[in-house]
């Protein structure tokens, strides 16, 4: 029987409340799909190209059927790229954040030793790089015990980094009895040999054919020589003048180039790629999804999962060299019934990977001719004009969840032996609070952060300033994010 409307598929009201919140309309193909399988606790293997919804597919029955009680992890997410993770991490969170879901992130470049902190704590849900997940594995600080279910996300990408090996690795480490869901745009028979070695009875599940997605995107192609590409971008983004694009590069001296290239003509951009900070990287694509800046300059880390809901172009500066790469790319656009715009441009040695393309998506490409000096000169002012307008911050996706939200900061933690049955304690003797109106506690070395939910925190707050914690009063105040 199709689903709907979430509603149908019984969820808790605090699942539905968030869900509404997040303004998820109808379930999409893959969420109806995915849901009832993985809420009665079969194993999947689920096909869909980028953009489907699959990460509330997953998120939204696993939300639902973890215990809060347990202390230990309970739902392990493996992705291919720290971005993935931070994102999957995020939906997660938001998803579960009135059923004070903790939601951990695992990975690289990171921290160890915050990592270590925050997992030690009464955590749900663990999202991670396969490498950092093993690190926490052999040195003892991620207990996987009570691991009821894994996702596997991106298993292509997984295969194609090399990470498939390292997946392995991990599942051995796993209970057996547990829900196995794996994720890919396509399986290779590499995937399909992992499925049947670690999945019970898996239900299958593909949502839409190659070449589905990229039917909506309006995809166009310029011929141009390789010391010309520079010049041909500026033109280009005068021609299309475009809200919101990322231009892609293969490589991160590239990426690096043509950032410099364009802050010479003081275009709103910024630049992500392997090289940097991950807190670098994490800053800047949260300012790109607020429109802070229009241009992004990236490598592939940003072709995979990322979503951004308003990405008007896409700019391949050079042809990635593995077709598959190509959708992910153009995937960032045209999203959620938004239309999009992907061009490429194809220096003389670059054909060959453009023949392949064509080839993996079953069309050809259309030929547009360089625009002439003439034409671009005419559309320069109205370029202009809007490259000294200033942006228009967009939402969030957890804003609206916000409004009914306030995050506390208490100046005491694990040092004075601050516990969450404390905290708990104390709110419920105020006034008009009971427990469901306290979210999430997070208590650190010196510090405790309580989330109080159901637009009661202004009243906490202000009993909190006259009201004993753990035989004290304590320093209470709003939390900066």
């Amino acid at each position: 029987m199709t689903k709907e409307k979430f509603l149908d598929y019984k969820l808790s009201d605090e699942l539905l409340k968030a869900i509404e919140l997040l303004t998820y309309k109808n379930p999409t193909k893959v969420q109806e799909k995915v849901i009832p399988i993985a809420l009665d606790g079969k194993d999947v293997v689920v096909k869909s190209q980028t953009g489907s919804g699959k990460t509330a597919a997953f998120a939204i029955p696993i939300s639902e059927n973890i215990k809060w009680e347990d202390n230990e992890p309970q739902a392990l997410v493996i992705t291919p790229t720290r971005e993935l993770a931070i994102q999957v991490r995020e939906d997660f969170f938001n998803i579960g954040r009135f059923k004070r879901l903790k939601v951990a992130t695992v990975y690289g470049k990171s921290s160890f030793y915050n990592q270590q902190r925050e997992i030690k704590q009464k955590t749900h849900v663990v999202v991670g790089t396969p490498g950092r997940i093993i690190d926490h594995i052999e040195k003892g600080t991620l207990d996987t015990s009570n691991i009821k279910y894994l996702v596997i996300d991106e298993a292509d990408e997984m295969l194609n980094m090399g990470f498939l090996e390292q997946v392995e690795t991990i599942i051995h480490e796993l209970p057996k009895n547990r829900t196995t869901m794996l994720f890919s745009a396509t399986l290779p028979t590499d995937i399909e040999s992992l499925c049947d070695r670690y999945m019970n009875n898996q239900i299958y599940v593909e949502i839409e054919e190659r070449g589905i997605t990229v039917d909506k995107i309006e995809q166009e192609k310029y011929l141009v020589k390789k010391d010309d590409k520079l010049e041909l971008l500026k033109n280009i983004s005068i021609l299309e003048n475009p809200d919101s694009c990322i231009i892609f590069a293969n490589t991160r001296d590239q990426v690096d180039d043509i950032h410099t290239e364009l802050g010479k003509y003081n275009y709103p951009c910024d630049k992500i790629h392997g090289g940097m900070e991950q807190k670098d990287r994490t800053r800047i694509m949260e300012n790109f999804k607020s429109g802070y800046f229009r241009y992004l300059v990236a490598t592939d880390v940003a072709a995979r999962g990322i979503d951004i809901d308003s990405i008007t172009h896409i700019i391949n500066f050079d042809i990635p060299f593995e077709k598959e790469s190509y959708v992910h790319r153009i995937g960032r656009t045209a999203r959620k019934g938004k239309t999009g715009k992907a061009i490429t441009f194809v220096s003389p040695n670059e054909k060959y990977l453009l023949k392949d393309i064509e080839d993996y998506i079953e069309k050809e490409i259309l030929l547009k001719k360089v625009p002439g000096n003439e034409l671009i000169n005419s559309l320069k002012k109205e370029f202009d004009e809007k490259l000294n307008t200033k942006a228009k911050i967009k939402e969030s996706k957890g804003d609206l969840l916000n409004e009914q939200i306030m995050k506390i900061h208490i100046n005491a933690g694990r040092k004075t032996k601050m516990r969450a049955v404390d905290i708990v304690g104390t709110l419920c003797n105020i006034e008009g609070m009971t427990k469901d109106d306290i979210g999430i506690i997070n208590i650190l070395d010196i510090s405790t952060f309580v989330e109080i939910l159901n637009n009661k925190g202004e009243m906490v707050l202000e009993k909190l300033q006259t009201t004993t914690i753990k035989g004290r009063l304590r320093n209470v105040n709003k939390a900066n994010d």
